[in-house]
């Protein structure tokens, strides 16, 4: 038996402004970071998961949609009538994936499995039947016969909504996703089904791995994040074709490594996860790293074999589904686990392997060249090696073991040399990812030169002397000075790494027109395309490629865009003859010379001579001016272009045909023709006017078209006549693509004319007139870009502070706490104004100060009293100095504190919500109850050194006091914490105020608390130290060893004295491993490596005994001597104003407590009741 105490709080929500949305009479939620808390009471926590029963009672000509399983409806007897909608989710998830759609959806129940719906607006009834007719494929095709394990929610249910009304593209709850219904497509649309399909796949992944099996700590995210990423693969590998799965993660390999050069990429580490709050998923840096886990869990796929990888991913999902232990979290020391034991990887490898690559940053950059030596018959291949992170970028595992440290030094694992040769292909796994800066190997050939003798033409030999018989492969090889045909490495795509490989020209050529890999393909069009010198061999070898139907279809587009950068006057144009020449071959009319019908029946096709006009279009002359044939061909397609008799739209062909117009460049000899082009896209303008494309892509890119013209003329043309020609199409009645494609116009021109403060003055001002969040999110990161733009030699001077201080104070404002996506982009702004990377990594938490503390105060006083005088007229005082980017002080921003209005005046439908929350007190920690108790009652237990990013939600400011009634046993069990396992029986029933007389306090209101804090700038710098320390200080960075020795002279601890031991242990053990690999090559490297290692850090520390005025050189300390000069510096300080949040002032009129026995699931349950009822009182 165990004492339950049940409390039952009724609430009523008037005005929820983020979690949960209202348009017209639709409904729906978000899942946006920590936003659950503000639509209904929650923990609010990834950890604190329970079981939910959902009622939902709204207009009988509604339908609520929400996660688990409909149990049944009931159909009410008032007038109107009304409908309860029953669900029930036996799973226990966090409150982050309860989700909620309300509308008049259409329901179009899947034909091949009964669980699975799809649900849209009415208008989109028949997109939506073209756009999931294959998603069963995915769904019990692919993954639950991939995976070995039946759906884990029992149904799915997708709900495609209006894109205005969506925070992003795609949410995700318990057994349902929330789309946006742009992604919806009819059949005559070409360009969206292969997106749109990778799309709704990936979000069906993210159901197995991210909600189901979820995360054991924010360290682990990447590897759900990646697992799902690597389902979605392995989709696009078995229904979209090898080529395509292979060309993407090519694609995304090589953005990876241009991307990985900080610590902000790094998978899994304290700095780049716990700190983040969730913004690590966020922009940029969210794609890099995700890209990044998913090849990294490629790269152990390579290592185990595809069938030990999904024997491993049943076993994990098997784990979860285990009904008598069942453990859905999973660590990344589980998965290694895994790894070994199912994966039957070895021990040391995956010890180097983790590290290398989940705990650090950077991927390896690999120079190569190679000599053949005939009289040996091999290849000798020179290998330099270095790293993709920036030299000065400190790793985040300083203070982690020895084994981390030691695969600091290179990559775990041998590449594999690919040698085609004139017998065939050879592979050398010989290349070791770890080693000195410089290598060189030896590749012994197979095949050999035949040294054949002149002799005399026999009968029935042709005039050349060639046998009619004879192999043709032995004229190669006694022409040729080498067997070898083309040299690959890493051909399986084995290892993340930036490869940069020097052979012959002609080589390239055999790579391209020999090799069947897409890869490969798209490598040697890379190599070629950007040769200084281009040949006639490469033209033609280019053409030939694209010409070939049986390629794959991106990489002919590739081979387009290469001979147009080939295309030059030295070639006599061959490159746009040959463009050109492609398509009339296949689109005109060879009799009258003009454009044939569009026809576009050959889907692969279709996407190359799209890309032909674009391609065109890029052509330069030596001037930098577009040549009059490509100005006259993109011309002649958009005046003669004919639809008539095509099955499929035609709308995304004449949006590539008008942004190839943006593309050219107008010279003297062509400037006569853009009379005609710009007339053409009127006429565009006001055909999609009268009759809309598909989600305005034609009206978008007329805009995009013009103002790329505008800004090329700007010297001619004036900004007030482009500036009314492009407002008109930011009213609010267009569509959202639309009217947000006009606002970054008008920012474009802005910036371009007046310069960056005004174009980010302008932006504030879109910004509070836009009224839909995604439109708010699209201008953000708008803005973000112009800012990168901005040239380094730029000051920062040209921002004034009026701008800054208007920044700040919307990043602290209702708007960015209702949109993170926002949010996210206001303080990658703010970054980059003080001249640091768009992320929150590496920001410091050592010194957090609290609007209670007295040091704060003073603080915040010094800050007003010098920004007063500049800034007097604002609320909100804020001091701002210019910053250096060595300076890592970042501008941390108390939340505003979030209110939920109780106003009757309203006049769209409120939804009150009647929750049950069946929540269990469990056998915890009496301290952690007791620290949740009392910062439930806004007390502080000494400094929060990780400040929340969530805003609080509490009731507007009273006038007058109120009394409150309330024993401490109740308020010790509302506010105590609850474990996953528990099960406690919590409802919630009325709450009224003391004070009855005030209309607008007559309803609880839901709060949710957060901690205000303000970051105290810090300074990372010493003068103590001269040039010469620092310079020998940089030199100790070369070794973790040396950095060790360094930490450990500060004194020995008990904790090193443990730690100490333990490593000696280690040692003992690897010397009883060292016997059985006396004759293993691989560990005989590793030794070598290790005794230069440790010759280079004895000749470090000789060098730095013999210079006495080092030899006191230290760690750099923050304490600075009072007759040290401080070193100049330019710092970001800022002070907001905060609003208090106050407890709310009750009276519960209602609390229970009764024992309860355990049943048998111990989870607990919510159960939230909605009724849609207008307030017309």
């Amino acid at each position: 038996m165990q004492n339950v105490k049940l409390v039952r709080i009724e609430y009523w929500v008037d005005k929820a402004e983020t979690g949960i949305h209202f348009e017209d009479n639709i409904l729906h939620t978000d899942n946006q970071i920590r936003r659950a808390r503000c639509w209904f009471p929650c923990m609010d926590e990834n950890s604190q998961q329970c079981c939910y029963d959902l009622e939902f009672t709204v207009a009988h000509d509604l339908v609520a949609v929400s996660t688990g399983k409909l149990l049944y409806q009931v159909l009410s007897k008032d007038d109107p009538p009304r409908k309860t909608y029953v669900y029930r989710l036996d799973v226990p998830v966090s409150a982050w994936w309860i989700s909620l759609v309300v509308g008049p959806l259409e329901i179009f129940p899947d034909p091949q499995n009964c669980l699975i719906s799809h649900m849209c607006l009415p208008a989109y009834k028949s997109k939506l039947q073209n756009t999931v007719g294959f998603f069963y494929s995915a769904f019990s095709s692919h993954y639950e016969e991939y995976l070995g394990a039946k759906f884990p929610f029992g149904s799915y249910k997708q709900i495609f909504i209006a894109p205005e009304m969506t925070v992003s593209s795609s949410s995700l709850g318990a057994s349902m996703s929330i789309f946006s219904s742009q992604v919806l497509h009819d059949e005559n649309i070409i360009d969206k089904t292969i997106d749109t399909r990778i799309r709704l796949a990936y979000a069906l992944a993210r159901q197995w791995f991210g909600v189901y099996i979820i995360p054991s700590g924010p360290d682990d995210e990447w590897l759900l994040d990646g697992l799902a990423g690597f389902l979605t693969d392995s989709y696009i590998k078995k229904y979209l074709g090898n080529n395509e799965a292979r060309y993407r993660r090519f694609k995304a390999n090589c953005a990876v490594c241009k991307a990985d050069d900080g610590g902000a990429t790094t998978l899994s580490s304290s700095g780049s996860c716990k700190d983040l709050y969730g913004t690590q998923s966020l922009g940029l840096y969210g794609k890099i790293r995700s890209w990044k886990s998913v090849a990294v869990l490629q790269m152990l796929e390579k290592q185990m074999g595809p069938e030990s990888f999904c024997k491993m991913l049943q076993t994990i999902v098997a784990r979860g589904l285990d009904a008598t232990q069942p453990s859905r979290t999973l660590s990344t020391k589980e998965f290694r686990h895994f790894a070994n034991k199912v994966g039957n990887l070895e021990r040391p490898f995956l010890k180097e392997f983790f590290p290398r690559w989940v705990g650090s940053c950077g991927c390896p950059v690999l120079r190569m060249g190679f000599s053949y030596n005939k009289r040996k018959n091999m290849v000798e291949l020179a290998v330099l090696r270095s790293c993709t992170a920036k030299p000065d970028v400190e790793p985040p595992n300083t203070n982690a073991d020895s084994e981390a440290r030691e695969a600091e030094v290179g990559w775990p694992g041998m590449m594999s040399i690919r040698v085609n040769e004139l017998d065939g292909m050879y592979d050398h796994p010989i290349l070791p990812m770890a080693g000195d800066s410089w290598q060189l190997l030896e590749i012994q050939c197979h095949s050999k030169l035949a040294a054949r003798r002149f002799l005399k033409p026999k009968k029935g030999s042709r005039a050349d002397g060639s046998d009619d018989n004879g192999d043709a492969a032995v004229d190669a090889r006694s022409s040729s000075e080498s067997p070898l045909l083309w040299i690959r490495a890493d051909p399986e795509m084995e290892y993340i790494a930036e490869i940069h490989f020097n052979q012959p020209v002609q080589m390239w050529v055999n790579q391209l027109e020999k090799d069947k890999d897409v890869v490969a393909q798209a490598q040697a069009i890379a190599t070629l395309e950007a040769l200084p010198e281009c040949s006639f061999a490469i033209v033609n070898a280019l053409n030939n490629f694209l010409c070939d139907s049986k390629v794959f279809w991106r990489v002919r587009i590739e081979a387009a865009f290469a001979l147009a950068t080939t295309a030059s006057e030295d070639t006599d144009w061959a490159g746009l003859l040959h463009l050109v020449k492609f398509y009339k071959g296949r689109r005109f009319d060879a009799n009258i010379g003009l454009p044939k019908p569009n026809d576009f029946r050959d889907i692969p096709e279709y996407f190359v001579l799209e890309a032909i006009p674009h391609a065109v279009a890029m052509v330069r002359g030596a001037d930098g001016k577009s040549p009059r044939e490509a100005v006259e061909f993109v011309l002649q397609l958009l005046k003669y272009n004919d639809n008539n008799g095509n099955i499929y739209s035609d709308v995304f062909w004449l949006a590539t045909l008008v942004q190839s117009i943006g593309e050219l460049e107008f010279g003297q000899q062509t400037i006569l023709l853009l009379s005609s082009l710009l007339k053409r896209i009127d006429r565009l303008l006001q055909f999609d006017r009268l009759m809309p494309s598909y989600n305005g892509i034609l009206t978008v890119s007329c805009i995009r078209t013009l103002t790329q013209i505008a800004l090329k003329f700007s010297v001619l043309i004036p900004l007030d006549r482009i500036c009314n020609l492009i407002k008109p199409f930011r009213n609010l009645k267009s569509l959202w693509q639309v009217r947000v494609e006009a606002s970054r116009a008008l920012l474009d021109l802005e910036f371009q004319y007046k310069g960056l403060n005004a174009a980010l003055s302008l932006f504030i001002e879109f910004l509070e007139e836009e009224p839909s969040l995604r439109g708010q999110t699209k201008l953000g990161m708008h803005a973000m870009r112009l800012c990168q733009m901005r040239g380094p030699t730029d000051s920062a001077d040209d921002i004034q502070s009026i701008t800054l201080v208007a920044f700040l104070r919307m990043l602290e404002g209702r708007m960015a706490f209702n949109n993170v996506f926002l949010r996210h982009y206001l303080f990658c702004i703010l970054q980059i104004f003080a001249g640091r990377p768009p992320t929150l990594y590496g920001v410091p938490r050592d010194k957090t100060f609290h609007t209670g503390d007295p040091e704060a105060r003073s603080e915040q006083e010094n800050i007003v009293l010098s920004f007063a005088a500049e800034a007097e007229p604002l609320e909100t005082p804020v001091n701002i100095t210019n910053q250096s980017p060595e300076d890592v002080a970042i501008i941390e921003v108390p939340k505003e504190a979030d209110s939920i209005s109780s106003s009757h005046e309203l006049k769209k439908p409120v939804v009150k919500i009647k929750v049950k929350h069946s929540t269990a007190t469990s056998k915890g920690d009496e301290m952690g109850n007791q620290s949740a108790a009392e910062k439930s009652q806004g007390k502080n237990n000494g400094p929060d050194r990780a400040a929340s990013s969530s805003v609080s939600v509490d009731a507007p400011q009273r006038n007058f006091t109120e009394a409150v009634s309330i024993s401490n046993h109740n308020l010790e069990e509302v506010n105590s914490c609850q474990n996953p396992g528990s099960r406690v029986t919590a409802s919630i029933g009325s709450a009224k105020l003391a004070c009855e007389g005030d209309d607008l306090g007559k309803e609880l209101q839901c709060t949710a608390d957060s901690g205000n804090v303000l970051v105290h700038p810090r300074l990372l710098g010493d003068s103590d130290l001269g040039a010469d320390a620092l310079k020998y200080a940089s030199l100790r960075s070369l070794s973790a060893a040396t950095v060790n020795d360094s930490s450990l002279a500060l004194g020995d601890s008990p904790h090193r004295k443990e730690k100490k031991a333990k490593s000696d242990k280690d040692k003992k053990r690897k010397r009883e491993d060292r016997k059985g690999h006396k004759e293993d090559s691989e560990y005989l490297e590793r030794k070598r490596l290790k005794k230069e290692k440790k010759r280079k850090e004895k000749e470090l520390a000789k060098l730095l005994n013999n210079e006495p005025s080092k030899t006191s050189m230290e760690l750099p300390s923050r304490s600075k001597g009072p007759g040290v000069k401080e070193p100049e510096f330019k710092s970001v300080t800022l002070q907001a104003k905060t609003n208090e949040v106050g407890s709310s002032n009750m009276l519960v009129t209602k609390v229970e407590a009764r024992a309860e026995t355990s049943e048998a699931s111990n989870a607990p349950r919510f159960r939230i009741k909605i009724k849609n009822k207008p307030l017309n009182r």
